[in-house]
């Protein structure tokens, strides 16, 4: 598999914000095309903050971030969509339509990113249903699915329109470490075949059981585990 030699994020001495509040700053960092990377840090370090920059829901004043080929700083909001085309996003609260099935939530998404084919459409919706372990579940409501399958219709909703990179934010957070562990062995399935992942996360026996790149938020800067050795304690 061949990769172009340009990051799919890079980020160039830029300072993140929260509200008016800055929450990390000189920051230098790139992540190629399908690379695995750890974002960890203690509640309230940046994390969400930063990956909310990265999908453009943060603005970005200071500094430069390009995400799969998009300025970040001063994106215009008809911008963003397109952008978002280009990514996936999984969130920990899986932020799902709970008064329409499975499959309108994932049409929903199709719709708003410019999908009109609907034999297209079906057969997509088929295929990330599948390609994240979940049958014939796509006329059931999301209260009728284990969180764990509510979690995984999640992240087919963010592999539809094929992905550069997913951001994960605490996506195993709010389920049992067996459901997790099955959750975090589809994101690195989903890696392997050449999507980048930037999750952050708590769960320090997932970095110990399968070792990847890890950027530790600490003290309002970023440590990256490519250029120095670091403890990961105080990652909760």
């Amino acid at each position: 598999m061949s990769f172009s030699e340009e990051p799919v994020v890079q980020i160039t001495n830029a300072t993140i914000f929260q509200d008016n509040a800055t929450v990390l700053s000189e920051l230098d960092v790139a992540i190629g095309k399908g690379e695995f990377v750890y974002l960890v840090g203690r509640t309230g370090s940046g994390k969400s903050s930063l990956l909310k920059t990265l999908y453009g829901d943060l603005p970005l004043r200071l500094g430069d971030i390009k995400v799969v080929g998009y300025d970040i700083r001063g994106i215009k909001p008809a911008d963003v969509p397109f952008l978002r085309r280009k990514i996936g996003i999984v969130f920990q609260d899986f932020e799902l339509f709970y008064d329409r099935s499975v499959a309108e939530n994932l049409n929903f998404v199709m719709k708003a990113t410019g999908w009109k084919d609907k034999a297209k459409m079906k057969s997509r919706l088929a295929e990330v249903l599948m390609r994240v372990g979940l049958g014939a579940i796509s006329n059931k409501m999301p209260h009728q699915l284990s969180g764990g399958e509510q979690q995984r219709v999640v992240i087919a909703r963010a592999l539809l329109n094929e992905p550069q990179i997913l951001f994960a934010d605490e996506p195993t957070g709010n389920l049992d470490p067996e459901v997790s562990e099955g959750i975090m062995k589809l994101f690195l399935e989903i890696n392997k075949s050449g999507t980048a992942v930037i999750m952050a996360t708590h769960n320090h026996h997932f970095i110990e059981q399968f070792p990847a790149r890890v950027l530790k938020c600490e003290s309002g800067k970023i440590r990256d585990s490519a250029k120095e050795d670091f403890e990961l304690t105080g990652i909760y």
